[in-house]
């Protein structure tokens, strides 16, 4: 009888561990998709003269842990291939790294692993609000979704000096 009770036991633990770790692996799966959809808003808060961009990035997701390392592979994506916009509190129009619309495309391998889990864009920007969420920043969009906005700095110049070494870019002083 107690082995019978200690094997349910371990058994219902098993069964609510794995639900868990599926569910995570869910989100995260969604969250990844909706990254290389590449589905989210930027906002200039400030353009530092240290050679890095101070964001608000709004990321997609169900669970706020997915949103914010979602939120850093976005702010950075943003500086490479959208630009950041201006706004009305001084924030000047910022052009992309990448000059071309078919870069991501070309270096599709270097993108991939740039991007990955563990990858290099972690090099280049840290949450300047250690990953704590606003009262406005997390609006629900859908039944289960929301918009998380996060605080987030990026090091352009860091950012563009590995991309220039490893031949994405051009470098500024290249021309044209």
């Amino acid at each position: 009888m107690k082995h019978s009770v200690l094997k349910t036991s371990l058994l219902t633990v098993f069964l609510i561990l794995s639900a868990n770790v599926d569910a995570q692996r869910r989100a995260k799966k969604k969250a990844d998709e909706d990254t290389k959809n590449w589905r989210y808003e930027i906002q200039c808060l400030n353009v530092a003269s240290e050679g890095s961009y101070i964001v608000k990035i709004f990321s997609y997701s169900k669970k706020k842990n997915v949103a914010v390392e979602q939120s850093k592979k976005n702010a950075v994506h943003a500086v490479i291939f959208r630009g950041i916009p201006q706004n009305e509190v001084g924030c000047v129009r910022q052009p992309p790294l990448a000059r071309h619309p078919n870069l991501q495309e070309k270096n599709r391998d270097f993108f991939n692993n740039f991007f990955s889990e563990n990858g290099d864009y972690k090099k280049f920007v840290t949450l300047t609000t250690d990953g704590a969420i606003a009262p406005g920043d997390r609006l629900k969009v859908g039944r289960r979704e929301y918009k998380i906005g996060l605080i987030v700095s990026v090091d352009v110049a860091g950012l563009r000096k590995e991309l220039e070494a490893a031949g994405i870019i051009k470098s500024l002083s290249s021309g044209f």
